[in-house]
């Protein structure tokens, strides 16, 4: 299992678009493999990371992930290709259905038919990335584009779908490379998420997809307090039916149960058990309240980092 950073808490507390680079970088210098970022209003996660491109040289660069409502497929394929180049060929394009609730009322559209309208997106969105011409009618989701023009020689990015229930999850095996989860601990991908995936993955003729887990982390000697403030800054996720079903499934009643919080080595030993889950990726979102705790959980990540979980 691969560990990286996401970015997500630096967007959470409203860190300018420069302090993200560097955050970005430091990553890279630490020698993590992965960085990724959310995506709400501002920043946009795809320029950011488009500048971030142009700071580094080897890390993997994510969106974790854009809601797939308000932008047309044709146009996130049009921007992801051009991020893609100024990364050198180190995107990958995290895409799922957000919720009801920010769709509705952030966006007045109507959430209806999710797994209907991926499944359209899709349809436009990878033969957009894919050959740079698309030509599609849908219910939802219609392009008709000879050319996406660009320069030649920039591959499409990988393609990952934000999937937790049965027919997203059949999507993300069967058409994209795999799915960037959210608060879905080790139970959860074991026997949930992995086996709907590969099955899928297998009947569709395609390589076992990855599964990039991501859940708050923080190395400390102060268990309770870190957990109740994350139940706190992520109350809304225990009413989103998604997020409520795949916590129900873990076996736990709050956000912070499937977080990653205690002393070295407990973090240590849960991280084993996303790795023995199944995980090929771990995004940690490192969730500290002092710098000696933000010392010591990058520190750990970086450890087993450069040891591996499995």
């Amino acid at each position: 299992m691969r560990i990286g950073i996401n970015g997500a808490s630096q967007i959470a507390v409203g860190t300018p678009a420069a302090g993200v680079v560097a955050h970005a970088v430091q990553a890279e210098a630490d020698g993590f493999g992965s960085y990724w970022l959310n995506q709400s209003l501002v920043p946009d996660s795809l320029t950011l990371l488009g500048v971030i491109g142009q700071a580094t040289e080897t890390i993997e660069l994510g969106t974790a992930v854009i809601p797939t409502w308000s932008r047309h497929p044709l146009m996130l394929a049009a921007q992801a290709l051009t991020t893609q180049e100024l990364t050198n060929g180190r995107l990958v394009l995290g895409i799922g259905l957000a919720h009801k609730p920010t769709v509705e009322q952030t966006y007045s559209i109507p959430f209806e038919k999710p797994a209907t309208n991926m499944a359209e997106y899709l349809d436009v969105l990878l033969p957009a990335l894919h050959d740079r011409a698309v030509d599609v009618t849908g219910e939802y989701w219609s392009a008709a584009a000879e050319s996406l023009g660009g320069p030649g020689g920039v591959d499409a990015p990988q393609v990952m779908l934000a999937a937790m229930g049965p027919r997203m999850l059949d999507m993300a095996g069967a058409r994209s490379d795999g799915t960037i989860l959210w608060l879905s601990g080790p139970r959860t991908i074991a026997e949930r998420i992995r086996p709907a995936m590969e099955k899928a993955a297998e009947a569709a003729g395609r390589p076992a997809p990855r599964i990039v887990a991501s859940v708050p982390v923080c190395v400390t000697d102060r268990a309770d307090e870190v957990r109740d403030l994350i139940d706190a800054f992520l109350a809304d996720y225990n009413d989103l039916p998604s997020y409520r079903s795949v916590m129900d499934f873990e076996g736990v009643t709050r956000v912070s149960d499937v977080s990653v919080v205690g002393t070295d080595d407990e973090v240590r030993a849960h991280l084993a058990r996303f790795a023995d889950a199944g995980s090929t990726d771990f995004a940690a979102v490192e969730f500290t309240l002092a710098e000696d705790e933000a010392e010591r959980t990058r520190a750990l990540l970086e450890e087993v980092n450069a040891g591996g979980t499995t």
